[in-house]
């Protein structure tokens, strides 16, 4: 797997501190691919952002290499800038229209409305969820960022059934990639608890990110 380099550069708009009045907040949810973050946020019942639909297409110039093939594992795959702005609308709009991405084929399919329903919370969940929390936090619409963490060989085995039943990639594929992962998941939690998050388990992240909702719902 290819280690980003730098983090990536998101400029923000030069807004006047005090103008951004959000109707909902967002709590960042990343983790190793495969470590339960949608069956949590299924649990959760919450509005949901699924990040992995702002990966680009497999003809987008410059996507990054490995294993003879791109590496949707690196940063560099995936539009942080139309994910933040996404972000930033469903905050302080309570909408936003969203792409819909199909990861057998590699390529944007379509898109969605999310409307929150005055949510106090909306989960935005994905591997490259730590790349938006300065910016979130810069923006005023940040309310948590939580890595969700498990035994590595657990999330490795469950990736590989997900990703064989739903087709994803070549079998062969799947397994290079999910013995990359296996290796480098130590490395990838150390660094995105660098970026902001808080390491912890289901149960926990569960508990917490109910209680946060509970919060931003009194404060309004």
């Amino acid at each position: 797997m290819t280690d980003p380099a730098e983090p990536l550069d998101l400029a923000l708009f030069d807004v006047p501190p005090g103008t951004r009045h959000p109707r909902t907040m967002i709590a960042l949810l990343t983790g190793p691919s495969g470590c339960g973050k949608s069956s949590l946020t299924r649990r959760l019942g919450m509005p949901v952002v699924e990040l992995d639909d702002f990966y680009r297409d497999i003809d987008h110039p410059d996507l990054p290499q490995a294993f003879g093939s791109v590496d949707w594992d690196h940063p560099a795959s995936w539009d942080a800038a139309a994910a933040l702005a996404a972000l930033r609308e469903v905050a302080t709009t309570g909408r936003a229209e969203l792409p819909v991405y199909d990861i057998p084929v590699s390529r944007r399919t379509g898109s969605h409305i999310l409307d929150t329903g005055g949510a106090p919370l909306v989960i935005a969940e994905g591997i490259f969820a730590a790349e938006l929390v300065e910016a979130c936090r810069a923006e005023g619409i940040l309310a948590d960022a939580i890595c969700l963490a498990r035994p590595r060989i657990v999330t490795f085995w469950f990736r590989l059934l997900r990703d064989v039943a739903e087709s994803r990639k070549p079998v062969l594929t799947l397994l290079r990639r999910g013995a990359a992962l296996y290796r480098d998941e130590p490395r990838l939690v150390r660094r995105w608890a660098a970026m902001g998050c808080r390491a912890v388990g289901r149960t926990r992240a569960e508990v917490s990110l109910r209680k946060r909702a509970r919060e931003i719902s009194g404060q309004k």
